[in-house]
């Protein structure tokens, strides 16, 4: 097991503890009865590789497309595929946002907490077309 850090010491040389975590591994620091995980993007990254969105695409009678997501409650619609992705995409971007912005609430949440490593997974891309990138048919 990784060792647990004492925060009073990582406070003393943050900066060592900081270059430890991003060039290095992942650290754990314990003050009082708080522990927390300490991750660089990259590793974050690396922990979520397999997080992906299962979307659903139906093609509807007017030409457009209507896309939904299996593990989150989100559809849009739109004129192609494509675009009905880039959509999907970027309201995935903006219920990450709501999500942080209510974190506490919405991980408290039975129905909202599993959403969690989906929306980390979101916020740790650079754009909406990363987004779009986690989403598969």
């Amino acid at each position: 097991m990784q060792e647990i850090l004492n925060a009073t010491e990582v406070r003393k040389d943050w900066g060592r503890f900081i270059d430890s975590v991003v060039h290095g591994k992942p650290g754990i620091i314990k003050r009082n009865r708080d522990i927390i995980l300490s991750l660089s993007i990259p590793q974050a990254k690396a922990l979520l590789q397999n997080v992906s969105f299962k979307a659903y695409f139906i093609k509807e009678e007017d030409g457009t497309v209507t896309a939904g997501l299996e593990d989150i409650d989100l559809l849009v619609n739109r004129e192609d595929e494509q675009a009905t992705r880039l959509a999907l995409a970027k309201e995935l971007v903006d219920y990450a946002g709501e999500y942080f912005n209510n974190f506490q609430l919405y991980f408290q949440a039975p129905n909202r907490r599993p959403h969690f490593p989906y929306v980390l997974a979101v916020w740790l891309q650079d754009d909406a077309s990363g987004v779009a990138e986690l989403i598969h048919a």
